[in-house]
């Protein structure tokens, strides 16, 4: 099968016009004006008004049209995955939240198996050990200091499939939670945490690589307490987490931090609950109960921000409407949507569109709404 497009984000430059070579579930080959010729039995797909851009990635979200990853459930994943997928979400990390000790490991153990199936990309631990004080949309009182039994039997139940943990660095035993996360091929994140600036460093310094969702559930910078926020932006080998929904950081603060550390620090997530595509209402997320209302999750009777219900695909037309120069803007939005996140989760593969990677793309009209989305090499919408 051949794509021709009237504009690809292929080997993260845009051609205009752009062409790819599917074989299977990979990309045989790319490039820019006229594929070369073929078999008369070519296959060919025409998106001359349309932009195809690098299937998106989502490292941090918990559910979705209804579905949630919290139990790990497989109709509420499958569900989950599915919306997300319409969306342009061709990868999804399926993040948890606080959860006391054996149900989180049977959480882990579903999504296990789900991963190994291929419906997930692995498992983000969102919790528990994170700081009672920043505790967001967590059941504050299942947080807890992170203990290695715990974290073992956690690694043993995931077998390999975790990919991803959030902490907080001030707590006691992380040094050593990080360390052991670490030597487990896991990628360690401070979020929701109260560390101080130094502490934060620290953590760095260990190996944390990866600041989850910036400015959220953490202190505000200040000019002579900067926090973990400054300490995550100033260290080139941090990835930082944006909520670009409007609701959890502003626009502008978003077009500063892109322009501060370069897109290529930035992964765009949506931190999406249940609820996302589901209108307003009453959700759970955990144990919390939350209601939506004017499309804000807010957990029930209280200001606090639940996550979101957004999706990728208005993430990108967010970041994509930035600035001045719209190839740049566009370029960016690509980056931080797909590329960024392949690259702070260590996936092969993944992440743009490029000869010898997965076939995972999403095919965009002019207003960059999604026409349709290709996974493994398969239509799906």
């Amino acid at each position: 099968m051949i794509i021709r497009a009237g504009t690809a984000v292929i080997n993260g430059q845009i051609c205009r016009p752009g062409w790819l070579q599917i074989a299977g579930r990979q990309i045989l080959a790319c490039g820019a004006g006229t594929p070369p010729g073929q078999a008369s039995e070519t296959t060919y797909v025409e998106a001359p008004n349309c932009i195809v851009v690098p299937g998106f990635i989502d490292m941090h979200v918990h559910g979705g049209g209804g579905g949630s990853f919290t139990e790990g459930n497989a109709p509420d994943v499958s569900a989950s995955v599915a919306f997300h997928l319409r969306h342009g979400t061709t990868t999804t990390l399926a993040s948890l939240v606080t959860a006391d000790p054996a149900e989180l490991l049977s959480a882990v153990s579903a999504l296990a198996d789900a991963t190994r199936r291929g419906v997930i990309a692995g498992i983000h631990l969102e919790g528990p050990w994170l700081s009672p004080a920043r505790c967001g949309a967590h059941d504050h009182t299942r947080m807890r200091a992170p203990d290695l039994a715990e974290i073992d039997a956690i690694l043993t139940a995931a077998d390999g499939t975790v990919r991803m943990v959030t902490l907080a660095p001030e707590l006691p035993g992380s040094d050593e939670a990080i360390r052991r996360l670490l030597d487990a091929g896991v990628v360690v994140a401070v979020g929701h945490t109260d560390a101080t600036y130094e502490q934060t460093q620290r953590a760095i310094a260990l190996g944390a690589s990866v600041g989850t969702h910036l400015f959220n559930a953490m202190p505000p910078l200040d000019h002579r307490a900067p926090g973990p926020a400054l300490a995550l932006l100033a260290d080139p080998r941090v990835t930082v987490e944006l909520i670009a929904d409007g609701v959890h950081v502003h626009p502008d603060v978003v077009h500063a931090v892109i322009q501060f550390v370069g897109p290529h620090r930035v992964a765009v997530v949506t931190d999406a609950i249940a609820a996302a595509g589901c209108g307003d209402g009453a959700f759970r997320l955990g144990t919390l109960p939350v209601d939506v209302e004017s499309g804000v999750a807010r957990v029930r009777g209280t200001p606090t921000i639940a996550g979101s219900t957004a999706t990728m695909d208005q993430l990108f037309r967010l970041v994509a409407g930035l600035g001045v120069d719209r190839d740049a803007a566009l370029l960016a939005a690509v980056q931080m949507t797909s590329a960024t996140p392949a690259r702070a989760l260590g996936l092969d593969r993944a992440g743009e569109l490029r000869a010898g990677y997965d076939a995972n793309l999403v095919v965009l009209d002019r207003d960059l709404q999604v026409t349709t989305v290709m996974a493994n090499g398969d239509w799906r919408s």
